[in-house]
């Protein structure tokens, strides 16, 4: 534990008393709980920014970890505005792979095998050889089926027995045998052509430290403390490498909220977290309540959704808003219920909330249809989050290529200036009926032009370009002035002002695979993640037919926060 006259006072004092302790704790096993909108990611910053600034930490010795590109990126950059910068901050996969083509040549010899880029092409190419036609969902759940595999550390020949034993459903329709034979036949492909996916990332750089002392005694050499952010969505793999890593040291921070545990079906296990006292007897454990996201009315919902969960922590609200407790309103149909949200956006609209500030959330992408055509009706902006990159758009990436080019030639011109007479030259135009553009293109460039207009006077072009390509290279894209439209799994760590959750029907929460109690509890905290993204205002809606003309009942999490109690459809297996 790091003294009283070691704390860095100036750095500390914005803090709130609970965030401050966890910031103040730099040595030995901690575990920070911290509910949703409690301001986690500020108290793991300003953690590692007080351990490098004190002294405690070295530079290059601390390892930060975390589950995306973009995650890694805003705590690389919040380090930076604190003014250190000494830590290695990366996600599990690429840390691993720096070690693995790291010390690959000399253990194999060779260069490191490539990745596989489309792990869903290898698999329908693995299909084909079997006489299998699969459809985009089956190849999207066959590659899940892959990654819970070898998260799991299963082997083929365990994986069909476990699957059958946790009640997973098989793909496509079909048999367990069948998706055996798929994944046998993938991995055959895959060592033909040399390659390993995302998966064999971990695995192979497990196996290598396991096995060769030397690296592993590198490895060990080079970092001696460790944080790992989001540590509820920890897998059996990524704990094995995180003990390999930091052998029988102790420094290790992590710092999760088993409340938000949604990615079990990829093999994330909150008993890490929930057993962490078990696993480090010594451990200092740090709650954080204090939410600074959500109104009193957002809150009292998601308290009474996840009263006497594992690991649940009430959040206690900082704002003063008197929004009333949401009510679930109920429509006739799909058409109906997206209707609805579309004239209720609108008119949100027309009071002045910026559309990017509005998101509509649902369990399933199918859900989308409806709704953007609802809101395209109305003349609404909208974005579905996950469907096209904002990177990979044409226009985006002709201005981006251009951008590149005048900052070479002329990197003292105005950003405003150039960018806006690239973006004319892709199709932009100030207004969006004025442009040839498709909508989500011009959407992309305008973001462009407004994100340089919103800088301060002396960025170089030069430094407006690395920006750019800094964001690229992290998936952290521009803010686009559009409604934003997100399965529940897409909108984890992120947040609005209004939210309408819609679609809370059995059937779609929870969904109609969600057969055992387990499958059924996840469920529950994908619907407190949703309710939890909401500041201000959450809206919740269901319909009672569906596409096909299927009767429909609310969601048993609806009618169990209507009668205050558990109810029994919410306890039973489905």
């Amino acid at each position: 534990m790091t003294s009283a006259s070691a704390l860095d006072e100036e750095l500390l004092a914005g803090l709130d008393p609970e965030q401050r302790e966890a910031a103040a704790a730099l040595l030995g096993p901690v575990c920070i709980l911290a509910g949703a909108g409690t301001g986690k990611t500020r108290a793991l910053t300003y953690r590692i920014a007080h351990g490098l600034r004190t002294g405690t930490y070295s530079p290059g010795s601390m390892l930060a970890l975390t589950f995306t590109t973009k995650a890694a990126a805003e705590l690389r950059g919040r380090l930076r505005r604190l003014g250190a910068d000494g830590a290695v901050t990366r996600t599990f996969h690429s840390a691993a792979l720096a070690q693995l083509g790291q010390f690959w040549p000399d253990v194999v010899g060779g260069p490191s095998p490539k990745l596989v880029e489309n792990k869903a092409r290898l698999i329908g190419e693995a299909g084909d050889a079997l006489h299998l036609k699969l459809g985009g969902a089956a190849l999207r759940d066959l590659a899940s089926e892959i990654e819970w595999r070898k998260t799991s550390e299963l082997s083929l020949e365990r994986y069909g027995a476990a699957a059958a034993q946790q009640g997973r459903g098989m793909p496509g329709g079909l048999d367990i045998g069948q998706v055996v034979d798929i994944q046998t036949r993938y991995e055959q492909l895959k060592d033909d052509r040399r390659r390993l996916d995302f998966e064999d990332v971990l695995l192979a750089t497990a196996g290598m430290l396991d096995s060769e002392p030397r690296v592993l005694a590198a490895v060990r050499a080079q970092y001696r403390f460790f944080t790992v952010d989001e540590y509820q969505d920890v897998s059996p793999l990524q704990h094995r490498l995180l003990e390999l890593w930091r052998g029988d040291r102790t420094d290790v921070c992590v710092v999760g909220d088993a409340s938000q545990t949604i990615y079990s079906f990829t093999g994330a296990s909150s008993s890490y977290l929930l057993q962490f006292e078990r696993e480090f007897p010594q451990a200092q454990i740090v709650k954080l309540h204090r939410n600074y996201r959500s109104t009193p009315a957002v809150l009292s919902l998601a308290n009474r959704l996840m009263q006497h969960r594992p690991g649940a922590l009430e959040l206690r609200a900082t704002s003063t808003a008197t929004e009333p407790v949401p009510a679930a309103a109920a429509f006739d149909d799909d058409v109906a219920e997206a209707q609805a949200v579309a004239g209720a956006i609108a008119k949100e609209l027309a009071a002045g909330t910026r559309p990017e500030r509005i998101a509509i959330l649902f369990r399933v992408n199918e859900q989308a249809a409806a709704l953007e055509a609802a809101l395209k009706e109305k003349g609404v902006a909208v974005r579905q989050l996950g469907r096209s990159s904002f990177f990979k758009l044409n226009s985006v990436r002709m201005v981006v290529s251009a951008l590149r080019v005048q900052a070479r030639s002329h990197p003292d011109e105005s950003v405003r200036k150039v960018v806006a007479d690239l973006a004319r030259e892709a199709g932009w135009s100030i207004r969006p009926e004025d442009s040839s553009l498709p909508r989500e293109n011009w959407d992309a460039l305008d973001a462009i032009v407004r994100f340089a207009e919103s800088l301060p006077d002396g960025v170089s072009l030069e430094r407006f370009s690395e920006e750019l390509s800094d964001r690229e290279e992290s998936n952290n894209e521009l803010t686009v002035s559009a409604v934003v439209l997100s399965t529940l799994h897409g909108a984890k760590g992120l947040e609005w002002d209004t939210v309408f959750l819609v679609g809370l029907s059995e059937g779609l929460l929870p969904i109609n695979y969600a057969k055992t109690p387990a499958a059924i509890d996840e469920e529950r905290r994908l619907f407190y993640v949703g309710i939890t993204r909401a500041r201000r205002r959450l809206m919740l809606s269901w319909s009672r037919t569906g596409s096909r003309a299927q009767q429909r009942e609310p969601s048993r999490f609806l009618q169990e926060l209507r009668s205050g109690t558990p109810s029994a459809a919410s306890t039973r297996a489905g």
